[in-house]
């Protein structure tokens, strides 16, 4: 990540601007690298780590812990970036089915080698979160969808 969190403090720092709207939406800049790009020096190594694949179950973190409610999250990654694009995103006949089904209380433990992205990188590993996507859908076609043993896509 670039620039790191490096405190305490702005981990709470950012927590309270999403609280308070200061900051108002929640994006992955999902910067998977391969190994051969971060297996290097640390100088010299890619920045970034996974983000697509950790970040909703992150996120919620942040509703089971009270500081936001499942709508204000679901608006803070699903609409405000729409919105920002210009995209509407409501669901309703006519637009596209672009969406992702959830179940904000799915315990499991990340575990980067089950992760269909390129890259592995995250400092997750072995974590144990609560709340997942089971479902997304890509102009109404299912593109991913979790089975009961682990992940399909």
């Amino acid at each position: 990540m670039n620039p790191p969190l490096r405190s305490e403090e702005d981990r709470q720092s950012v927590i309270e601007g999403l609280c308070d709207g200061t900051i108002d939406l929640i994006a992955s800049d999902h910067a998977p690298h391969s190994v051969v790009e971060k297996d290097v020096e640390f100088d010299r190594a890619a920045f970034g780590i996974v983000g697509l694949e950790t970040s909703l179950s992150l996120s919620l973190k942040l509703v089971h812990d009270g500081h936001l409610t499942l709508a204000e999250l679901i608006h803070k990654m699903a609409k405000q970036p729409a919105n920002l694009l210009g995209i509407n995103n409501d669901i309703k006949e006519g637009n596209r089915a672009d969406l992702t089904l959830i179940d904000p209380d799915h315990e499991y433990v990340i575990d980067p080698s089950v992760f269909k992205s390129k890259s592995r990188n995250t400092p997750f590993s072995g974590m144990k979160v609560k709340g997942n996507a089971f479902l997304t859908m890509v102009g109404g076609k299912v593109v991913y969808q979790r089975n009961g043993q682990g992940l399909q896509g």
